[in-house]
């Protein structure tokens, strides 16, 4: 599977959070993430591992019981069922990995 890059196809999952799925395989998928300043990613979990990367901006990630605010260059992995949350400090773009697919990320 091959995509090229255009600014179509991000839905909202929260105010203030677009995501969109870039790219998906039998047992992995990739998402683009358009992040908003001041936006909050509410704490969830999913069967899925999630692993990340800070392409551009700053935040806060809250997982498990750590905290870590990243900036651009640095990384992430959530395991299965952690929960997880986010706090947007700088406008930031994020991709990240989940695997198994998330069948509600499919476009």
């Amino acid at each position: 599977m091959f995509a090229t890059h255009n600014e179509n196809g991000y839905v909202q999952p929260v105010e203030g959070i677009e995501m969109k799925t870039l790219v998906h395989g039998e047992k992995s998928l990739l998402t683009r993430f358009k992040l908003t300043k001041g936006a909050l990613l509410p704490s969830h979990s999913h069967p899925h591992e999630q692993t990340g990367y800070l392409v551009s901006g700053r935040m806060v990630l809250h997982i498990g019981d750590e905290s870590f605010e990243a900036g651009p260059g640095d990384s992430w992995c959530i395991g299965e069922d952690v929960v997880h949350r986010a706090e947007i400090l700088e406008n930031s773009v994020a991709v990240e990995v989940f695997s198994p697919v998330r069948e509600d990320y499919l476009p």
